[in-house]
Formats: C-alpha cells, sequence, structure tokens
C-alpha cells in the first residue's frame, strides 16, 4: 500500500474510536475461548462481553445515532467515517460478534454438563413449576395490553419482555407485552430433569393462565436498549444533585438503540416493534439463544462456591512490599515515599490512611476526590467520623461519573449530613482525578501528606483492576495538593504547581512536549525511548506527537488495553512504534508514562489515559515518581508487560490484533507470584 507520508492526518493512519472499541470487547470474548482460563473464567468473559457491550450501544451508539437524528454528516477526525457510515460498520461487526458470542456460550454450556450442571435450552417438561408459577410468578407479572385504549407501553432499558400475539372469541387480535421480574432468580432448577431453565420459559409455558378467553399465537422474547448518556444541564441548574437525580429517572425512557430478540419473531411482533420504537434493520441482533447474557455473572459466583477448582485459584492481596508488618503508614510516609501496586497489594493501607487520620487527634484536615466508590464504603465511613471528630473534612464528589450517578448522589448527601464540606467540581467537566491530602500538627509546626493514584478509591475495584498509587511527605507534593484543592474549590483560577500537571489545564502540551523532547534527544544521542502504558490512546494531537517520535527513530512501545486510534508499523509513519494490548484475570487499568530522557529517565504515573475526553473535559492529575526505588518498582512492570506473550496480543498497521501464542509468561501471573514472595508467602 502506498502511503503519502507526509500528511500525518490521511484516515488510513487512524483506527475509528469505536471500531477499535469493538476490537477491544472481541479481545475480552476470545478470553472465553482460552484454553488456559477456567471453564466458569470462560463464562465469566462471555458475561463481561455482554455488559460492554451494553454500555457500548447506550452511551457510543447511541451518540451516533442522535447525530444520525440531527442530520449530522461530518466524519470524525481520525478514520474520517460519517455517523451513518460508523453505524453500519458497527452492525456488521457486532452482529459478527453475537454469533460468535452464542456459539461460545452453547460450547461452554455443554461442557458444563460433564460437571452435572445443564441449562436446559428447549425445556419441554415443565409441570414441576407450576405450583410456583401460580404463588410467585403469577402475582408479580401485570400483563401490558395494547388496543384503543392502551398505547403501546414504555418498555423498561435492558429489560427482558416476552411479546404475546393473541386472538379472542370473536377472532380480533390482540397484543401484550409482559416484563420478566428482575427481583426473581433467572434461573430455576428441575430436579427431575437435574437441569436449570430459564424464568422465561417458565412463564411462556404457563402464559395462557394470564390471558383467560384468549388463543396464544405466537411469542417474541425480546430486549430493548436505550440511550442512558444523561443530559445534565449544568449551568442553569440551581441544585447538581437534584438535577442529576431528575436526569437518572429519564435514562430508563431513553430513545431505543437496539433490540435484542431470541430466535425469529412473527412478522406482525416485528413490524410493531420497528415501527414503535423509531427501529431500522440496522438496530436490531436476532440471537441465538438466552438473551442478557450477564446472568451468567451470578451463575459463575454460584457454581464457583459449588466447584472451586473450576475458576482461578483464590488470591488474597499481600502486604505492600514498602510497608514492615503492621508499620504505620504515616510514619513510614516521613522516611520515604510509600508505593503500592494494587491488586496484587492490600489497598487496606490507603483505607487506613483515611481511616487512622479520622481518629488521629493531630490532624487537622482530610481533603479528597471521589469518583468511584463501593457500595459499603470504608473511605466514607472514614470521612464521616472525621467530620465528626470536628476535623476540617473536604470531599469533591464527582455526581457525573457514568453509571454510579446515584450512587454518588446518595453519598454527597450522606457526607454533608456528616458534616463534610462536599463539593462538586467545574460545569461540564469530570473531575477525575485521585488525590487525597492530610494536613497534620506536628509540634509547632504542619505537615502533610498526599496520595496520589491512577484508579479510584473503592476498596472493591481494588481487587479486580491493575493500579497504582504514591503516598508521600514531600513538602512540594504537599504544596500542590493544596494548590489543587483550592483550585477544584474555586478559590484559584491558575494554579501553580511543582510536580502536578492537570487537565485541561496543561497535561495535553506536557505530554507532547516530553515527547517532543525525546525527538530532540534522540537527534543527538540516538536514544530515544518511550513507554506508554494505558487504557485507551484516541488524542490525535499526542498520535501525531508519537508519529513525528517515530519518524525521527525514536523507540515507542504502546501497552494499550482498550481503544486505540493509532496505527504501529507503517512505513515512514509509525514503523518504530509497537502497540500491544494485555486481557487477563484483572482489569488493566494504571497509566504509566516513560521516557528515557538520555539516561535521565522520567516515570510518570496519571488518572488520565491519552484520550480526547481526558485531555478537555476531565480534570485530570499526572504525577513524577522520583524516588529511584519507585521507579524500579514500575520498571519492573512495564518490562514484565512488554516480555508477556501469553495474554498480549499485538496491532498490526491495519488495526488488527494478533495473539503471540506464547506460553512462556503471563505478566499478571508473574506480578501476583511476586506480591506472595515478597510478603514472605512464595
Amino acid at each position: 500500500m502506498t502511503y503519502n507520508n507526509n500528511d500525518l492526518d490521511q484516515p488510513l493512519f487512524y483506527n475509528n474510536r469505536e471500531l477499535s472499541l469493538i476490537s477491544f470487547n472481541e479481545r475480552v470474548l476470545r478470553e472465553a475461548v482460552e484454553p488456559t482460563n477456567p471453564i466458569l473464567e470462560q463464562l465469566k468473559f462471555v458475561a463481561i462481553f455482554s455488559s460492554n457491550t451494553d454500555e457500548f450501544f447506550m452511551v457510543r451508539v447511541a451518540g451516533l445515532l442522535d447525530q444520525i437524528k440531527a442530520n449530522f454528516t461530518k466524519r470524525e477526525n481520525k478514520a474520517g467515517l460519517t455517523p451513518k457510515e460508523q453505524v453500519a460498520r458497527i452492525s456488521t461487526e457486532m452482529t459478527r460478534l453475537f454469533r460468535d458470542q452464542y456459539h461460545i456460550y452453547h460450547s461452554l454450556m455443554d461442557r458444563l454438563q460433564d460437571y452435572g450442571w445443564d441449562v436446559l435450552r428447549k425445556p419441554e417438561d415443565l409441570h414441576e413449576f407450576e405450583n410456583y408459577f401460580d404463588e410467585f410468578i403469577y402475582p408479580v407479572l401485570t400483563p401490558m395490553v395494547i388496543d384503543a385504549h392502551r398505547p403501546f407501553p414504555m418498555l423498561t432499558n435492558k429489560a427482558i419482555h416476552i411479546g404475546v400475539k393473541l386472538t379472542d372469541h370473536d377472532g380480533d387480535t390482540k397484543t401484550a407485552f409482559l416484563k420478566i421480574p428482575d427481583l426473581l432468580p433467572r434461573l430455576m432448577y428441575s430436579p427431575t430433569q437435574e437441569a436449570f431453565v430459564f424464568i422465561e420459559d417458565i412463564i411462556a409455558h404457563y402464559a395462557h393462565k394470564l390471558f383467560g378467553g384468549f388463543t396464544i399465537d405466537s411469542f417474541t422474547t425480546f430486549r430493548i436498549t436505550r440511550n442512558a448518556d444523561l443530559t445534565i444541564h449544568e449551568e442553569g441548574a440551581r441544585d447538581l444533585l437534584a438535577e442529576i437525580e431528575k436526569e437518572l429517572k429519564n435514562r430508563e425512557h431513553g430513545a431505543a438503540v437496539r433490540l435484542e430478540i431470541k430466535g425469529s419473531p412473527s412478522s406482525s411482533m416485528l413490524t410493531l416493534l420497528k415501527t414503535e420504537l423509531l427501529l431500522e434493520e440496522r438496530d436490531i441482533y436476532y440471537q441465538d439463544g438466552p438473551l442478557d447474557l450477564t446472568f451468567l455473572f451470578d451463575f459463575v459466583k454460584e457454581r464457583t462456591k459449588a466447584n472451586p477448582s473450576l475458576a482461578y485459584p483464590p488470591f488474597e492481596p499481600q502486604q505492600p512490599a514498602c510497608l514492615k508488618p503492621k508499620e504505620n503508614v504515616f510514619t513510614a510516609a516521613r522516611k520515604r515515599d510509600l508505593f503500592f501496586s494494587h491488586p496484587y497489594e492490600s489497598f487496606d493501607p490507603i483505607v487506613s490512611f483515611v481511616t487512622d487520620a479520622a481518629e488521629d487527634k493531630n490532624v487537622l484536615a482530610i481533603k479528597q476526590t471521589l469518583y468511584r466508590v463501593s457500595g459499603n464504603s470504608p473511605i466514607i465511613r472514614g470521612l464521616k467520623r472525621a467530620a465528626e471528630n470536628g476535623k476540617q473534612v473536604t470531599v469533591l464528589v464527582e455526581l457525573k461519573a457514568r453509571f454510579d450517578e446515584e450512587n454518588n448522589v446518595q453519598w454527597a448527601r450522606v457526607l454533608e449530613e456528616a458534616g463534610c464540606h462536599v463539593i462538586y467540581g467545574f460545569p461540564s467537566l469530570k473531575t477525575h482525578s485521585k488525590i487525597t491530602l492530610v494536613v497534620r500538627k506536628r509540634g509547632k509546626s504542619i505537615e502533610r501528606f498526599v496520595h496520589l493514584g491512577t484508579g479510584n478509591y473503592n476498596d472493591q475495584t481494588a481487587k479486580l483492576y491493575t493500579d497504582m498509587g504514591l503516598i508521600t511527605s514531600k513538602s512540594t507534593f504537599g504544596e500542590d495538593a493544596t494548590n489543587f484543592f483550592n483550585f477544584v474549590s474555586g478559590a484559584t483560577t491558575h494554579p501553580k504547581f511543582h510536580h502536578l500537571s492537570i487537565a485541561t489545564e496543561d497535561l495535553q502540551n506536557d505530554l507532547i512536549r516530553l515527547i517532543e523532547n525525546e525527538i530532540e534527544i534522540h537527534r543527538e544521542h540516538k536514544n530515544g525511548r518511550i513507554i506508554a502504558k494505558m487504557n485507551s490512546l484516541t488524542e490525535k494531537s499526542i498520535i501525531k506527537a508519537l508519529y513525528r517520535a517515530s519518524r525521527e527513530g525514536v523507540q515507542i512501545d504502546l501497552i494499550v488495553r482498550g481503544i486505540c486510534c493509532l496505527r504501529p508499523g507503517i512505513p515512514d509513519v509509525s514503523e518504530n512504534i509497537r502497540v500491544r494490548s494485555i486481557i487477563g484475570r484483572f482489569l488493566e487499568h494504571s497509566r504509566i508514562y516513560y521516557f528515557h530522557n538520555n539516561g535521565d529517565e522520567k516515570y510518570f504515573l496519571s488518572s488520565a489515559d491519552m484520550m480526547t475526553r481526558n485531555m478537555s473535559k476531565r480534570i485530570e492529575i499526572m504525577f513524577p515518581i522520583l524516588s529511584s526505588s519507585v521507579q524500579r518498582a514500575v520498571r519492573e512492570v512495564l518490562d514484565l508487560q512488554l516480555m508477556d506473550d501469553m495474554k498480549a496480543r499485538v496491532q498490526d498497521n491495519e488495526g488488527n490484533y494478533i495473539p503471540l501464542r506464547g506460553r512462556t509468561l503471563n505478566s499478571q501471573l508473574v506480578q501476583l507470584k511476586l506480591a506472595y514472595k515478597r510478603s514472605g508467602k512464595g
């Protein structure tokens, strides 16, 4: 293929954002057939694929369909596709992947029969469930019939429905809908058949009890996905909490963006659904099996209890290498910077950083940003306790964290009631940074301790996501943290920092300057080297800077788990760039940016990916690693990931990902073993 390489804007040099996200989800799905994964973990990857694609349709596809409805035809700025072209490509790719998903699902469920677990595809005998239907299901169901007095109902987002075609004694036809109850078990066990059956099959079997005087002509099981992206009018909102609560109620009633149908529907039902939901054929997916495979999360959880050998061996996060057993975090941080690598190392010291400060009579203030927290958060309890103990507690709660809005509104109210000063950041921006400041009196002076991280203050996801964090008592970091909180509270408009780089102020330009600096050094010393690890890469200005660096000969390794709009290996454009994606037991979530800098190596950790939204629509933090011992720990992780030939897939110059097929090194497994070894248990 011939390229005009003087023009770095050529569409052939880029992957489309949405298609790259689909490619990531395909890599997730491929883990469901990876032979080194236990069978229950393979099923979990099937469920993760379903969960991911639900969000993809509710947010990304919904946005494209909105553009089409608005007659927006402008091409996106990388691969050059119009909204209509993107939706058409998405429909083709997702049809293929859903077909693969159900093939994998049926294959795995067939294999489970060897362990005594059978889920019936088409149960023939359901008489044993009649009492259960009469006592538990029948009272819950409410048929929604369409006629002159009852229009087409609002069908709930992501719920499974059964469409029923009916004929009365006079030969007149009607349509009714049944919503599968959310609060009843999806699967029921049949002792006589020694197998599980789906609740929707039981409902369909006994539906005649609901429609006395009618003949049932056909059933159609379907599921609607709706636009769930909130439209929050912050500028005119007198009460942001109330505005978000109002929009949350609207989420269930957004425009339909996808219709999933089990098997082949009746033509009249299909026509009705397409007409009422304003959908086109491209928006409809005919699934070869039960809808909403996220039920597998609970199924796998229960089966793991019954047979743990069919899942990953249990793993307990270990004592962090930076701390001696029972060593106080604040005492240790006075002596050295403390580095944490989760989930291999325990998140408990981060919780203790807050809860111990809450009880310390010398602590004067705690300031923290919260983006996503767990349902029963010890961090929240610690902040409440601190306020009750009279400390000045300031918490920035990001109310616009997608799909955690309701949770965060609740926590904001709880913290306010406890006496915390709760702030909500900036209009039209999300505060995604992860930072905690503890101000403590020591003798006649003040000392400040700062935690900075790549991941959320969530004790549950800290066991599942790979993230890194730093606790330091360096005074310059303390000053930076103070200035940051003054900035997000509105007291300062242009903060000055010793170490921090923040979006939307400087981060994008700082990253480009670091890349350009590596180019200049390479021209003189021929040793330019960049390693960057992140979740996603979409920001075009940074991609073009990396292309310029590659052209100059700088060697670049990118470890990008998810979306990557950059294409490596293009002659005279990106031939010195290599891209790999690692999908494994844990979700790769840390962001690491390394620059060789002619031997004076620079390491940075960040809450931000190299994404447009992180650079221009979020408040983010990037911070340097100054301690040589912490730099070595971070470099060890990078080197392991670059050596991974079991869970890594590499991207070619056409955007395809190729598994390495090696069996030498699984970077996550090595890090897990190292954590055990360093804690004295290996």
